[in-house]
């Protein structure tokens, strides 16, 4: 099979390669899946640009994977050929530390993830634990499906994390895939949404979607914010946001990467009981209700679809801000 591969020589055209290798035969909790679109997420740009260190050797990019199944393991009955499922980030945790006892899987030391620990859908065929890949819901196509299964996923468990109160005012500060997706989620639930992004054509995107206002990242918003989620991973807006908050607010960090953070003055942006908070990794509880929840409410991605042969073009467009919304890779 084709599969794209890190190949550790960051700053450099050949950050990914595009090879050879023998389809992947699943072990007995896993699933086999035949790769119909990933999405492309600002993780797989991290991971080959060098931001985040490889886990693996020559490791398969992609977390956003929908496809169909293809073969089980003997121990697992949750699937069968033909079913078809989506891959997201949170690949396994070890089910007994008390993190994973208390709901928070997320902060399962011995977690592993798609992409990084072990190979993800940049393929055309992916192997994945069975009980940690998800049955799709009917009405949501292929290249609609890939980007809610990390920018999407990761995107509502930020919305949650921020403490948004019902009908509050949420500041938006990066307005890429995951971005685009919550500003959905939270103008359906009835939030007034303050975007302050760079691109005008992002900054269009967001006043489509229902945003009340869309500025530039170092704008100060029309209004004073209950909540707010810097998605760019940009250290530098975390005390712009903190000093637009009303008193009790929340600020939510829902990167994996974050440049470094200036420093604080605790008068202007942490005191009357401000919050800054960060977001890791997701929950199968997350993506379960994310899902549910972008059927409910209409949720749709903005999608610009790559053939498979050009994950590279698409990465770079990612890192240069060529992109509006989410970009997918598509199977010929």
């Amino acid at each position: 099979m084709r599969a794209w591969e890190v190949t550790g020589r960051f700053g450099t055209s050949e950050q990914v390669h595009l090879g050879e290798r023998p389809v992947p035969a699943p072990a007995p909790d896993e699933v086999l899946i035949r790769v119909r679109t990933c999405g492309v997420c600002r993780t797989d740009l991290h991971l080959a640009e060098g931001d985040l260190d490889p886990r693996a050797p020559l490791v398969v990019p992609g977390h956003e994977v929908v496809g169909e199944v293809t073969s089980v393991g003997r121990d697992t009955a949750r699937f069968a050929a033909g079913d078809r499922v989506g891959i997201a980030w949170l690949r396994s945790t070890c089910g007994a530390c008390r993190w994973c006892r208390s709901g928070a899987e997320n902060l399962c030391r011995a977690s592993r993830y798609t992409g990084w620990d072990a190979d993800g859908g940049f393929a055309e065929y992916a192997v994945v634990p069975a009980a940690y890949a998800y049955r799709l819901p009917d009405g949501i196509d292929d290249l609609q499906a890939a980007p809610l299964l990390c920018a999407g996923i990761i995107g509502y468990r930020s919305l949650r994390r921020c403490l948004l109160p019902p009908g509050g005012r949420l500041g938006i500060y990066g307005f890429g895939a995951s971005a685009h997706l919550t500003a959905q989620v939270a103008v359906a639930q009835g939030a007034e949404v303050h975007v302050l992004t760079r691109g005008t054509g992002a900054r269009e995107l967001a006043l489509e979607l229902g945003a009340a206002s869309a500025g530039g990242p170092y704008d100060v918003p029309p209004v004073p914010l209950d909540s707010a989620i810097v998605f760019a991973p940009a250290g530098e807006l975390v005390p712009v946001a903190l000093q637009a908050l009303e008193p009790g607010g929340t600020l939510a960090v829902a990167g994996i990467h974050l440049s470094d953070i200036p420093s604080l003055d605790y008068q202007r942006h942490l005191f009357r009981e401000k919050t800054l908070t960060s977001v890791t990794a997701n929950t199968r509880a997350d993506g379960e209700e994310l899902l549910r929840l972008a059927v409910a409410l209409g949720v749709t991605a903005h999608v610009t679809p790559y053939p498979f042969t050009e994950a590279d073009e698409a990465l770079a467009d990612l890192a240069a801000g060529r992109l509006t919304g989410a970009a997918v890779l598509q199977m010929g």
